[in-house]
């Protein structure tokens, strides 16, 4: 079983990633298939040119180690090559595993827990060294090192003896766990069943790292490069990135990435509304700049409407996120479950949406997995209220449930205004209750004390909202976290809000990380979310959409399902 606290550090890092740069980390992003299909986005890409980057959170600890990514993140992907990644398409395309450093996706044993790979050959790094398995062995070892913290901690978890194992610092020995039998064959071995496991090889810690150029806390100034671009410059921990091409970086062993520019050029630091400005006038270098962390919001989204060259230059995206009610059934009366039903019969989804920014920002959900193939999305709505809620069922409820004259709660929510677990969406949900005859007494939280409580086994509330992200586009990371009972966290970082430990439910989660063939698990993901959502132990609101715009001669916009952002290493400038 995995270790629950440190499965808990892999989630808040998720969560914390979705907020502040949709994308950017671990989590991400927005697209369906019409960002490339008009304005500048077309035309036939060419090598050249320099490609500028405007965003609002720098690209800090630019190490593979400590970098938390999954698909191989986007401006780390350009210097970080790993054993999988994610397949450079649009839409529901891109939420596929393709290899890249490895000849495949990986070759399990029978029962999933020995992964085996082989590299591609003729690989190198930017000195122009071949790449090996033992490259891969250390760059993952060294992601274990206490000084190099911040990585998703899965293989912590899932690698026999990775629990203990303290990194090759302290430990010279090296994990046993990882065999390299030969210089192109690498062996994984887990202490229980993962099917997932080719998505958690596109992890930055699966990057090669060539230990005689380690230089530990440094080694993020001037990581080695396995990628098309190597790093030139880093000033004020990722504040300023320059990348330039790598010349032993060959396209005929990376399928994926195109690394057209000659130079990609990251700033940070930079307030949303200049960026977006920015990106929007386009004059200078600002014509070939992108972001990859900064949306549009609805007043700047009115304002382009009426614009269409500015509207040919909105790129839409769609991520596995999801935002929702959380009810804690310990605290009353959130244990009686006919409450939780009125409550889910009385939500208005569209002033909800509404108060998320509109429709061009956020979809109605009624699913707890996101309405995407990959997760195993299966339809369903236990408690249909329509657009606008349903209050007479909801009153109807509340009668069954001993409070026909009604009844007072709290709503716990956030002070921040994200649009997500704000004033606006708790004042949404408050207002639609009232029509059921349930007062709502809200109260905010600033960001910190609102995570430190609905994250709390002790001291979290009955009712407060929350929102999900998946590390990888499967259904897996999406509903363990949240509803396996061996993941409740009672003295740390809890994600179980609802704190269920059903054993049926324990042991479907098992089953399915058994399987390999991930369209099979993800039909097993959708039926057990359907099975779970019967117990109405959440209100699903909404799924994100997110609208970037980009500089009027950038080319070859690609925005997948799995980061819901722009995938620089496919665009092209003038």
């Amino acid at each position: 079983m995995r270790q629950p606290s440190v499965i808990s550090r892999r989630v808040a890092a998720a969560a914390v990633s979705l907020v502040v740069a949709a994308g950017a980390a671990a989590c991400a992003g927005p697209q369906d298939n019409d960002a490339k299909a008009d304005g500048a986005g077309t035309g036939k890409p060419q090598k050249g040119g320099t490609l500028s980057v405007l965003n609002t959170e720098a690209q800090s600890d630019f190490d593979p180690a400590r970098l938390y990514t999954s698909g191989g993140g986007n401006v780390p992907s350009l210097v970080f090559r790993t054993l999988t990644t994610r397949n450079r398409e649009d839409g529901a395309a891109g939420t596929k595993v393709v290899p890249d450093l490895a000849t495949d996706t990986g070759r399990p044993n029978a029962d999933a827990t020995e992964w085996t790979y082989t590299l591609k050959e003729g690989l190198k790094f930017e000195d122009g060294t071949p790449i090996t398995t033992a490259d891969i062995k250390y760059g993952i070892e060294r992601s274990f090192a206490a000084e190099l913290s911040g990585g998703a901690p899965y293989l912590r978890d899932w690698l026999i003896g990775g629990a203990d194992y303290e990194g090759p610092y302290k430990d010279k020995k090296g994990l046993a766990s990882i065999e390299t039998p030969d210089a192109r064959t690498i062996v994984f071995k887990l202490d229980k069943p993962e099917g997932d496991f080719p998505f958690v090889a596109t992890q930055t810690q699966f990057a090669p790292v060539p230990k005689a150029k380690d230089t530990g806390a440094r080694y993020e100034e001037h990581p080695v490069s396995s990628g098309p671009y190597k790093v030139v410059k880093n000033e004020g921990d990722g504040q300023h990135l320059v990348l330039e091409r790598n010349p032993h970086w060959s396209e005929k062993t990376d399928e994926e990435r195109h690394a057209y520019p000659d130079t990609i050029d990251v700033r940070a630091g930079l307030d949303a509304a200049v960026i977006n400005q920015r990106l929007a006038t386009s004059s200078g270098a600002d014509a070939a700049a992108v972001t990859t962390d900064t949306n549009l919001g609805p007043a700047e989204l009115a304002q382009i409407g009426s614009d269409k060259e500015l509207a040919a230059r909105v790129g839409t995206g769609h991520f596995g996120y999801t935002n929702y009610l959380a009810f804690n059934p310990k605290v009353k009366p959130f244990d009686n479950p006919k409450v939780r039903q009125a409550i889910s019969y009385a939500i208005n989804r569209t002033s909800v949406i509404n108060a998320a920014g509109g429709s061009a920002l956020a979809e109605p959900a009624t699913t707890f997995l996101p309405e995407q193939p990959a997760f195993g999305y299966t339809p369903y709505d236990h408690f249909p209220a329509g657009k606008t809620g349903d209050p007479a069922k909801a009153k109807e409820l509340l009668k069954e449930a001993g409070y026909a004259d009604g009844l007072t709660i709290s709503l716990t929510h956030s002070t921040a205004q994200n649009r997500e677990t704000s004033p606006e969406v708790a004042t949404a949900v408050q207002e639609a209750l009232k029509q059921a005859g349930i007062t709502v007494k809200l109260q905010g939280l600033e960001p910190n004390a609102f995570n430190e409580a609905r994250w709390s086994v002790k001291d979290s509330p009955g009712f407060f909202l929350s929102r999900w992200g998946a590390d990888w586009p499967s259904g897996g990371p999406f509903l363990a976290p949240i509803f396996d009972g061996r993941q409740i966290v009672k003295d740390g970082s809890n994600f179980n809000h609802a704190q269920l430990d059903d054993p049926s439910v324990n042991k479907e989660i098992d089953e399915i990380n058994k399987l390999t063939e991930l369209s099979a698990a993800a039909k097993r993901w959708g039926a057990l979310d359907k099975k779970i959502g019967e117990q109405a132990l959440d209100v699903p609101l909404f799924h994100p959409v997110y609208k970037r715009l980009y500089g009027k001669d950038v080319k070859n916009i690609v925005i997948s399902d799995w980061t819901g952002v722009l995938d620089i290493s496919q665009v092209a400038v003038k």
